[in-house]
């Protein structure tokens, strides 16, 4: 048995992917989920925790039971801003443990966690969709720099930000075409990244914005992939 978050179905129609604490992704085979008699077809549904039964087939695990623990799917699915967000989420995950049965429990982790803070509504939707973005290009030892300089180390603050050199820049390391966020933005990232959350309850609309752009920024061009999700997130609210 397995904890896993149920990412979503894909190509054949019983496939679904999963993301395990244990194995990375996954692509068991859930025969039957279609079916409405089926025991575990409203078991796998998106951005479920579960507890997942798998026996090896011969070319795709096979699931044989299915156990849910936080029907997390149920609250997000209801409003299209937490909907987005986590669907960003699970391409990020899905982009950065791209080898399957690789072990992921610390990306398993911070999935659950940011799954569960948009299900209960415990901050913008926004702010947890980047600091989870943050914390997974961290964890892949992608981790940027808000404070001293991502070049030479020099002590901050700094008013530039390369997102090829790693973060924050001084004016020495500065790059061509450098973002040069206000002051906030870099104090809002670093609260984001260090999970200060009373900071970043508090920061302003604007800013909130201005660091969502450097974020997906950031991450698309480290993960070296568009990430068609992130085009979808609803920052209104």
């Amino acid at each position: 048995n397995v904890y896993a978050m149920l990412a979503e179905a894909i190509g054949l129609p019983a496939t679904q992917r999963l993301v395990d604490e244990l194995g990375g992704t996954t692509w068991p085979v859930a025969k039957g989920v279609r079916r409405t008699s089926s025991r575990i077809g409203a078991r796998m549904e998106p951005f479920m925790l579960a507890d997942v039964q798998l026996y090896e087939g011969r070319n795709l695990d096979i699931v044989s039971q299915v156990e849910t623990k936080e029907p997390y799917a149920r609250r997000i699915c209801e409003d299209y801003g937490l909907f987005t967000a986590a669907t960003a989420m699970v391409e990020t995950v899905d982009a950065l443990v791209d080898h399957e049965k690789e072990p992921a429990r610390d990306h398993f982790n911070l999935l659950h966690g940011g799954l569960g803070a948009l299900s209960r509504r415990e901050h913008d939707a926004g702010l947890v969709l980047d600091a989870f973005l943050l914390r997974s290009l961290a964890l892949a030892g992608y981790e940027p720099s808000f404070n001293e300089c991502a070049t030479c180390g020099a002590p901050g603050p700094h008013r530039a930000f390369a997102v090829a050199g790693g973060g924050a820049t001084c004016e020495s390391c500065r790059q061509p075409g450098s973002a040069a966020p206000a002051q906030e933005v870099f104090s809002l990232l670093s609260a984001l990244l260090a999970g200060r959350w009373d900071d970043a309850d508090r920061s302003d609309p604007r800013h909130r914005r201005d660091a969502a752009g450097l974020v997906a920024a950031y991450a698309q061009f480290h993960m070296e992939r568009r990430m068609r999700s992130l085009s979808l997130v609803d920052r209104t609210g």
